[in-house]
C-alpha cells in the first residue's frame, strides 16, 4: 500500500514521517501485534487480553489526547450518532440483565470492539496515505500468518483435523482454529482489493496481485468453510464495483492457482472436497458441528423469545444454553495438536453473532449494532458508486473487509485474540463512509489530507 506523498514523488524524511503520522503507530500495532504467538497448550488463551488490546487501548487513549488538543477530525450529527448509538443497547442490555456485575466484562469488550476502537479510527485517520498504511498492516499479518500454517501443513505441526496434525492455525494455536483463517482472509481482500484499484501505482497493483495469489494457500489450507464463503463473496464484490474486465483477469488467475495447487499438485485435495461437499449437507447428513450449532441457534433464538427487547443480558448465553437447548447438542468441541495435548472446549456462544446479539441484547441491541453496519455498508457503497478512482482503492477495501465481516457474522461471532480486528475494520469502513464536519487544522501538523475535500 502506498504511504507517498500525493504532491511530490520525493522520498519523504522519516522523522516528518513520524512527526506526522506518529498516531497511527498504536493502529498499526493493534493489527500486527496478532503476530505473537499465544502461549503453547493454553487453549483458553484466547479469551485473555492480548497484546493487540493492549494496543488498542492505547490507541483509544491517543485519540482522547488528539481530541483535547482539537488535532482529530470534526464529525457529523449523522456520524455521531452511527459510531455511538450501539453504547446505547450496550447500556440498556447491562443494566437489565439477570446479573448486571457478571454482564459487566462483556459491556467493557463490546464498547472496545464497536464503539471505542471504530470511533478512535474514524477520528485519527487523516488521509487516504494512513487509511492504507493501515490496510497494508492486514496484508503483511495475513502474509506472516499464513506462511506459519503452510509450514504448519507441510510438517504436520498444526492442529488436528481427521486424526493428522495438519490444519493451519498460525500462531493462534488450536484452541482458536479460525484466527489463522480469519486474518489471511482479511490480508487477501485488501490485497485483491489493492490490485484492482485504478489509481494506484503498477507495481503496487502487481505486488497486491501476487500477495492474493499467495494467501489463497494458507486459507485453502485451513480447511474453514465460513472463511471460504465469506472470501468468496467479499472478493466477488470487490472485483464487481472494480470493474467486469479487471474482474475477469483476476478470476482466471484465481482459477489457475486454484488448479495447480489441489489438482497439480494435490495441496489436501482430498479433504478440501469433503470440506467443500460437506458445505451443501448441512441439512442431509451434517456433522456434528454443524448439528451443534444448529441447535444453539435454535437456543438463542428460545432465549431471544423470553425476552425479546432486551435479551438475556451480555455474557448471559452460556448460564442460559442448557435450559434452551435440544439433546442433540454435544459437550464441546476437540482440540489438540499445534504443540497443545487434547482438549474439550465447552460450546459458550451460538457461532452466528446476529443470533448472539439477539439472545443476549434483544431486539433493542441488535437495532441500535446491525443498524450501524447496515448505515455503513449502504454508505459506502454509494460512496464507492457515485465517487471518482482518486481514492477508489480505499472504498474497495472498506466494502471488502465490511462485507466479509458482516457474511462471517452468520456463521460465527466475536471471540479469540482477532476479535480487536472487528472493530478496525469497522472504523476503516466508518472513516470511508461517514461524512466529516471538518478536517484538522494546521496544528496537526500536516498539510491538507489527500481527497479529504468533502470528507
Amino acid at each position: 500500500m502506498s504511504l507517498a506523498a500525493p504532491t511530490s514523488w520525493a522520498r519523504p524524511d522519516t522523522a516528518d514521517l513520524l512527526r506526522r503520522h506518529w498516531p497511527m503507530l498504536p493502529l498499526a500495532a493493534t493489527v500486527l501485534a496478532l503476530l505473537a504467538p499465544l502461549p503453547a497448550g493454553d487453549a483458553t488463551a484466547s479469551g485473555k487480553v492480548g497484546p493487540a488490546d493492549a494496543a488498542s487501548l492505547l490507541l483509544v487513549f491517543v485519540c482522547g489526547i488528539q481530541a483535547l488538543r482539537g488535532r482529530v477530525r470534526t464529525l457529523t450529527p449523522l456520524a455521531v450518532l452511527v459510531l455511538g448509538l450501539p453504547a446505547v443497547g450496550l447500556a440498556v442490555s447491562t443494566v437489565t440483565a439477570g446479573d448486571p456485575y457478571a454482564a459487566l466484562p462483556g459491556f467493557v469488550r463490546y464498547l472496545q470492539v464497536f464503539v471505542l476502537v471504530p470511533a478512535a479510527i474514524v477520528l485519527l485517520v487523516r488521509d487516504a496515505g494512513e487509511f492504507r498504511l493501515a490496510a497494508g498492516c492486514f496484508v503483511v499479518l495475513a502474509l506472516v500468518q499464513g506462511a506459519v500454517g503452510v509450514v504448519q501443513f507441510a510438517t504436520h505441526t498444526g492442529a488436528s483435523y481427521q486424526g493428522e496434525d495438519i490444519r493451519a492455525v498460525g500462531t493462534f494455536g488450536p484452541g482458536d482454529v479460525m484466527g489463522m483463517a480469519t486474518v489471511v482472509a482479511y490480508g487477501l481482500v485488501v490485497a485483491t482489493a489493492a490490485a484492482l484499484a485504478p489509481g494506484l501505482p503498477a507495481r503496487v497493483r502487481r505486488a497486491s496481485g501476487a500477495a492474493a495469489l499467495v494467501l489463497m494457500v494458507p486459507l485453502v489450507l485451513s480447511f474453514s468453510r465460513g472463511a471460504w464463503i465469506a472470501t468468496f463473496g467479499a472478493a466477488g464484490l470487490v472485483m464487481a464495483l472494480a470493474g467486469i474486465r479487471r474482474a475477469l483477469k483476476v478470476l482466471v488467475a484465481l482459477a489457475a492457482v486454484g488448479v495447480v495447487l489441489v489438482g497439480g499438485f494435490g495441496v489436501g485435495s482430498a479433504m478440501v472436497a469433503e470440506r467443500l461437499t460437506s458445505i451443501t449437507q448441512v441439512s442431509d447428513a451434517p456433522d456434528q458441528s454443524v448439528t451443534d450449532r444448529y441447535t444453539m441457534w435454535a437456543a438463542a433464538g428460545s432465549m431471544w423469545r423470553e425476552r425479546p427487547a432486551v435479551g438475556v443480558g451480555l455474557k448471559g448465553f452460556p448460564a442460559n444454553r442448557d435450559s434452551h437447548s435440544g439433546l442433540a447438542l454435544s459437550s464441546g468441541s476437540d482440540t489438540a495438536g499445534a504443540g497443545q495435548a487434547y482438549i474439550r472446549q465447552p460450546l459458550l456462544s451460538p457461532h452466528n453473532m446476529y443470533l448472539l446479539v439477539l439472545s443476549e441484547q434483544g431486539l433493542i441491541g441488535l437495532i441500535a449494532l446491525a443498524g450501524g453496519w447496515l448505515a455503513l455498508l449502504v454508505a459506502g457503497l454509494r460512496r464507492c458508486l457515485v465517487g471518482g478512482a482518486a481514492l477508489r482503492d480505499c472504498g474497495l477495501v472498506a466494502i471488502g473487509l465490511l462485507v466479509w465481516q458482516l457474511t462471517d457474522f452468520l456463521y460465527a461471532d466475536i471471540g479469540g485474540p482477532s476479535t480487536v480486528l472487528t472493530g478496525v475494520i469497522i472504523g476503516l469502513a466508518g472513516w470511508w463512509a461517514l461524512p466529516s464536519g471538518g478536517r484538522p487544522g494546521p496544528a496537526a501538523g500536516a498539510a491538507a489530507p489527500e481527497g479529504a475535500a468533502g470528507r
